[in-house]
């Protein structure tokens, strides 16, 4: 199209949407509902995805050694597991250190530590807490543990055991429970994207339907359908873009009177402060999809009207 053209199509567009007065305003009401429900996933998914990487952050595996073996031996294991591409991160506990982190949970319970005292030395073992990047290479690294035992220069094992068994059915629960997450998300996503490109195409088919006189008179003249396509979408554009901006101001009292009234809920995550920190992301999918909306449920209205 020539400038001129679009600068009709646009005008023209621009003046559709301030006559269809109550119909303008029913659309860019629908279209706020439907935005502020993707808006909304947009905070559940990213609630559920700070809670997932918060039960994930507490799951490990604890490989615990041999009283005689040396912190050398051990720091040496705690190299070979760090260096697997499954692994996030690897924490070593010296003897030592389990042994005062045990009287300080225990600092209540005299029998417990009575008990402890009579032993005359330090029962427990050092011990590795490894963490994976991803709670379904839990297995792929015990497997690596048994498969390859760390040997002491004696040529014994100075793996003593691993608490994998323990905490399997944990992992795999959580494993579980992330991906079904994830596809439910994106089902709902998809649901929500189909269900508001309908409502918006009923709404702006009134609209259309109310030109049809004015569409069926431009088509005798000649008009492309693009020529009699493009006001039309311009419109669906400017619900989109007005319904987008409603939102996002909705959302920032909203944010900020949500996190006031459930603080300590949701386990550390801040709505207010995600908000704030990703508006230039949810303003460019919010407003990407009251566009895309807007265009789509245009297209899919008027196209009835342009069959020969």
């Amino acid at each position: 199209m020539k400038w001129t053209t679009i600068k009709r199509v646009l005008i023209a567009g621009a003046k559709n949407f301030v006559r269809g007065d109550a119909v303008s305003v029913a659309t860019v009401l629908i279209m706020t509902v439907t935005l502020t429900l993707i808006g909304s996933m947009i905070f559940l998914s990213a609630l559920l995805s700070f809670t997932l990487n918060t039960i994930t952050n507490k799951i490990d595996v604890s490989v615990y050694f041999v009283t005689t073996a040396s912190e050398a031996d051990i720091l040496a294991v705690k190299n070979q597991i760090e260096s697997l591409p499954q692994v996030e991160s690897v924490t070593y506990t010296s003897a030592a250190d389990a042994l005062t982190a045990f009287r300080a949970r225990h600092a209540n319970d005299e029998l417990t530590l009575q008990a402890l005292d009579e032993l005359g030395g330090n029962p427990l073992d050092a011990s590795l807490s490894v963490h994976a990047k991803d709670p379904s290479e839990y297995g792929s690294i015990v497997n690596f543990l048994e498969a390859s035992p760390a040997l002491s220069a004696g040529g014994t094992s100075i793996i003593d055991r691993i608490n994998y068994a323990q905490n399997k059915s944990a992992i795999d629960r959580l494993t579980l429970a992330t991906q079904a997450m994830r596809n439910i998300g994106f089902a709902i996503v998809i649901l929500f994207a189909i269900a508001s490109i309908l409502i918006a195409f009923a709404t702006i088919r009134l609209a259309i339907y109310t030109a049809k006189d004015e569409i069926a008179v431009m088509r005798l003249v000649g008009a492309s359908n693009a020529y009699i396509q493009g006001p039309f979408v311009v419109t669906g554009i400017i619900a989109g873009i007005i319904a987008a901006a409603l939102v996002l101001l909705i959302l920032w009292p909203a944010t900020w009177y949500v996190e006031t009234k459930t603080i300590g809920w949701f386990g550390g995550f801040n709505v207010a402060s995600y908000y704030s920190s990703n508006f230039v992301l949810i303003f460019l999918i919010l407003m990407g999809s009251g566009i895309a909306l807007g265009a789509i449920a245009s297209v899919l209205a008027i196209h009835r009207y342009l069959k020969a």
